[in-house]
């Protein structure tokens, strides 16, 4: 492995694990009796229906599970990019619709770029085909 691989394999993984380790904490938190900081109340506060928060933790949950398990089919990975994209900018709108600081409003759009960079190197690295492929040689 050359040395660019090798950077670009440790930002795939710091990048990616920064996402899910927000998306993660996020679902848990959502679900908490107390939860920890300013989600305490967000849903009421950005209008959104408390069933809403099952969905989202579910999508999340699962979002997460397919960008770190390797041996994952590409599209659905991809799929998961694309909602966690989803999931970021919409929740930098529903922050500014409501008029909260902008700390609220920038904090999701610093996740997305990282998702983007995370997205960019899975791309590079082939979709994950090399780590799919060292799976199957284990398992076989």
């Amino acid at each position: 492995m050359n040395r660019t691989s090798t950077r670009d394999t440790i930002f795939y993984w710091l990048t990616t694990g920064a996402v899910c380790a927000v998306m993660a904490f996020s679902a848990v938190n959502f679900n908490l009796q107390e939860p920890l900081g300013p989600m305490k109340g967000a849903f009421t506060h950005l209008g959104y229906p408390s069933y809403f928060r099952i969905e989202l933790t579910t999508a999340k949950v699962l979002g997460v599970l397919a960008l770190l398990i390797p041996g994952v089919p590409r599209k659905v990975k991809e799929f998961a990019y694309f909602g966690f994209g989803i999931t970021l900018v919409s929740a930098s709108i529903a922050h500014f619709s409501v008029g909260d600081p902008a700390l609220f409003v920038i904090d999701p759009l610093l996740f997305l770029s990282a998702l983007i960079a995370s997205y960019a190197l899975f791309l590079s690295r082939g979709g994950d085909r090399a780590t799919a492929g060292r799976v199957l040689r284990k398992t076989a």
